[in-house]
């Protein structure tokens, strides 16, 4: 199947990744159904769209008759049933679970047609412990999209042993269809390309700080100027999530069983406190209701 024979793609969960993964469907031009459990975070998802795509229109990255177009083409619902049925590609972006992502494509693959692609937009979990649920892990791939799928253009795409070479070029298509570059991995890894370089960095980065070497502030300044980085890492731990990191480590630990890879001691105690980041106000800083550090 080509990224011309997909009509209607389906996005589940409404979170951080999901919408905006949803609106970059709409403007590519498919019937994009986003679905999630709370109907409150959907109706969320909704102002946020309206939010972005409005500052879209004012700095003329597209017309307003684009994003109307693009609205048209978005249906937002809580039943799993009607958003996969009739469906071409999935696109799941639910909790960074395994037991919940296993149950999600337990069900998709009873829902969805046949021919329908099902990708998990999962960070660090490689498809194969997944789409052993379903009857079609030949049409089963990783597609991660990284945060905030609006800004950032690139997709990683990985196949596992049974993912076909079709399913990964339809994945490959339909990241172009939606502006965004897809980067296609032969082989299944924990953590992909990007997210092991980071992890690597962030370890270190939360070694250094424990260990009292220096604070918080210190570390992301040292990154941010003398290695060029946009965000330090503790900075983008809170940009992206505490605890998205927090269940990749539990994940990787469980796969292991090596101590050396169980979330820092710091980390731990952010997640125990609810202390996420920038999408609960507080994290390894403090945050204002728009998000800007405070």
């Amino acid at each position: 199947m080509k990224a011309e024979n997909v009509n209607k793609v389906t996005v589940l969960g409404a979170g951080s990744m999901g919408h905006q993964i949803a609106i970059l469907c709409a403007l590519g031009g498919f019937t994009t159904y986003l679905q999630d459990i709370n109907e409150d975070a959907l109706q969320k998802a909704r102002e946020q769209l309206e939010g972005h795509m409005s500052r879209w229109v004012k700095k003329e990255k597209i017309s307003e008759g684009k994003k109307e177009e693009a609205f048209s083409k978005l249906y937002m619902t809580t039943s799993l049933e009607e958003a996969a049925a009739e469906t071409d590609f999935v696109i799941e972006a639910v909790v960074e679970k395994l037991e919940v992502k296993r149950e999600v494509f337990e069900k998709l693959d009873q829902y969805a047609p046949s021919h329908a692609v099902l990708a998990t937009n999962s960070s660090t979990i490689v498809n194969s412990k997944i789409a052993d649920v379903t009857s079609r892990p030949d049409k089963v791939c990783n597609m991660h999209f990284f945060f905030p799928p609006l800004v950032m253009d690139c997709v990683e795409v990985v196949k596992s042993d049974a993912t076909s070479e079709k399913t990964a070029q339809t994945a490959m298509d339909v990241c172009k269809r939606i502006g965004r570059t897809g980067v296609l991995l032969q082989k299944e890894i924990y953590g992909f390309i990007a997210n092991r370089i980071l992890f690597a960095l962030t370890k270190e980065a939360l070694s250094l700080y424990e260990e009292g070497y220096a604070d918080v502030e210190d570390i992301d300044v040292i990154c941010e100027k003398a290695l060029n980085h946009p965000l330090g890492p503790f900075g983008l731990m809170d940009l992206s999530g505490i605890d998205v990191g927090y269940y990749g480590n539990m994940q990787l630990y469980k796969e292991t069983g090596n101590p050396a890879d169980k979330p820092a001691k710091s980390v731990e105690e952010k997640v125990k406190a609810g202390e996420l980041g920038r999408k609960t106000g507080k994290g390894w800083y403090n945050y204002d209701e728009k998000g800007a550090k405070v």
